[in-house]
């Protein structure tokens, strides 16, 4: 700074006195010129100094940045390889159906005709009486076995389903704990982090449409076993009944006679 104000005073001094032949000189006022000048030229040399401190802060700053990004990572930057499966499972629908649908869906005929694969005989919806006669069955006692039925498939349905998910799941979950294990920044610990904990909730899920399956079997069993026992209940309360009033009525017309029998005499 002080070589531009020197710089500055020589440059002045020569021109004043080139121009003290033409013109009249006041010296004061020339010195007090080229001291504005030089004043005016040292604010600006410390206002580029200033801005020169600015940026070398700011270029401090940058490198910190930096450091700190090698150290943490840039999420941006952390591609996630384990993300898509975990993604797709989520927006699966799910195959289980309540019990209130699966009762709604029970079909009489598909119960009579019911072999599961060969296991059982179908008993068809007709049979044929000894005499040649054809029968077709009533539809109403085959309606709880056809509930049964029906939640049976269920959870073989949902069953099937969720162990291949199962698997792929438990493989998501390995490649992940690797990758995690593997992590060098901070974004790819806390990406992984996250998606691992997605991946064991959506694993632990497929125990839960599971069990939902089968307590729907249980529970529609034990409907159908409460319900038989209704009925039989129902049933022996209307023999009951039947009896009683016929034992009332037989014994009306079968009244005992108290009196002795009168015979003719001579």
């Amino acid at each position: 700074m002080k070589r531009i104000i020197a710089l500055t005073l020589v440059t002045l001094g020569l021109t004043v006195s080139a121009q003290a032949q033409w013109v009249v000189f006041d010296p004061t006022a020339q010195m007090q010129s080229i001291m504005n000048t030089a004043q005016e030229i040292a604010q600006f040399v410390k206002v580029i100094q200033n801005q020169v401190q600015q940026i070398q802060t700011l270029n401090d700053q940058l490198n910190e940045f930096k450091h700190y990004e090698s150290l943490f990572g840039d999420p941006k930057a952390v591609l996630l390889t384990t993300v898509q499966p975990l993604v797709t499972d989520l927006r699966k629908t799910e195959l289980g159906q309540t019990l209130t649908a699966l009762e709604g869906a029970a079909d009489a005929g598909q119960a009579m005709l019911y072999d599961a694969n060969g296991l059982f005989s179908s008993i068809g919806t007709t049979f044929t009486t000894p005499n040649g006669a054809t029968v077709t069955r009533r539809e109403s006692p085959y309606l709880p076995v056809a509930a049964v039925q029906k939640t049976t498939d269920n959870f073989l349905s949902v069953t099937t389903d969720a162990t291949a998910r199962r698997v792929a799941l438990k493989e998501e979950i390995a490649r992940t704990t690797t990758a995690l294990k593997n992590a060098t920044t901070d974004a790819e610990v806390q990406k992984l982090t996250g998606v691992l904990i997605g991946l064991s909730s959506a694993l632990n899920n497929t125990d839960y449409e599971i069990n939902q399956a089968t307590a729907s079997a249980l529970v529609q069993d034990v409907a159908n076993r409460n319900e038989a026992q209704r009925q039989i209940e129902a049933k022996k309360e209307q023999q009951h009944a039947e009896f009683t009033e016929a034992v009332q009525k037989y014994g009306q017309t079968f009244r005992l006679v108290n009196t002795p029998t009168a015979f003719p005499t001579q």
